[in-house]
């Protein structure tokens, strides 16, 4: 990774972002985007409970928890815009007494999803369904949880049996894993996934795009597209078929061989595109005139 900011600090008072990650059945769609208050409050108590055991810690900030599912990229969007939602949600949270609070949301009485926590049905589909949670409270306290769920969620955060019951009876869904994840370890999951779909020259720039959306990066690799992160939003270079072929096809003289480069590096550039904007990253496709030197263009 090139950046390694900590996320729980992404306000200026210290949270702890995490997820409730559901692994579903290959066959199985959830029959629900999101539950009920009662039901989304059931799960919350279960999900405070599950992560008390193992960071005691944690029973003495709040908890607040949106009973609702994503797609893993909907939750690794630059600023993290789900969970910013629900710390502005807890701050108008009405208090009773002084101790520490379990908030959940979920449907609406006529169980309609919040639009807050209304996931895009184009991402709709994969078998990796996430549910933000977050922890708040004293600063000192809400550090010393986030360093021990840091160290470690990713190997030990496996949901107790009956939370993962309730999440698949909730739902109307087939489950094989629930587990808990901070915000950390989903980036860095999602990261491996992209490896391994072949898609890792991308990751440097997306990371930047997430962690420091404010950083200057490019991607200037041939064959692959040129781009170039600068000020929240990527630039992508549309190159002539000429200048392509002098950028990432030097040499190459048979026409059947250079048409099929042409097309796989067109492909190449629409799915760096999907891939951003499921990120929340803004695309720009910049025309490169003839002749032009591309980084020129971008700039």
């Amino acid at each position: 990774m090139t950046a390694d900011p900590d996320i729980s600090r992404h306000d200026a008072a210290p949270q702890v972002l995490g997820v409730l990650a559901l692994e579903l059945s290959d066959d199985s769609v959830p029959a629900r985007d999101a539950l009920g208050q009662q039901a989304a409050g059931a799960l919350a108590t279960l999900l405070g409970r599950d992560l008390g055991a193992l960071v005691p810690g944690a029973r003495d900030l709040d908890l607040v928890f949106a009973a609702a599912h994503f797609d893993p990229a909907e939750l690794l969007r630059p600023g993290w815009p789900v969970h910013r939602r629900l710390a502005e949600l807890r701050a108008r949270a009405p208090r009773a007494g002084q101790g520490p609070r379990i908030i959940a949301f979920g449907a609406d009485d006529k169980g309609e999803t919040p639009l807050p926590f209304r996931a895009d049905p184009q991402l709709s589909g994969g078998r990796l369904r996430v549910l933000p949670y977050l922890f708040v409270g004293e600063p000192a306290a809400t550090e010393a949880v986030s360093a021990h769920m840091e160290s470690m969620l990713l190997d030990l955060g496996m949901a107790q049996a009956d939370t993962a019951l309730q999440a698949q009876e909730a739902f109307g869904a087939r489950i094989e894993h629930a587990r808990y994840l901070t915000l950390h370890d989903l980036l860095a999951m999602t990261a491996l996934q992209y490896r391994n779909q072949g898609l890792e020259p991308l990751w440097d720039l997306l990371e930047t795009a997430l962690l420091a959306p404010a950083s200057e990066v490019w991607l200037d690799a041939p064959p692959e597209p040129l781009l170039r992160h600068v000020g929240g939003e990527v630039r992508m270079a549309l190159l002539s078929p000429d200048d392509w072929r002098r950028r990432c096809a030097a040499g190459e003289q048979d026409q059947d061989r250079l048409a099929h480069g042409l097309a796989m590096h067109e492909a190449r550039q629409r799915q760096f595109a999907a891939v951003l904007q499921a990120h929340g990253v803004p695309v720009e496709f910049g025309h490169v005139a003839p002749g032009q030197d591309p980084r020129t263009a971008l700039a």
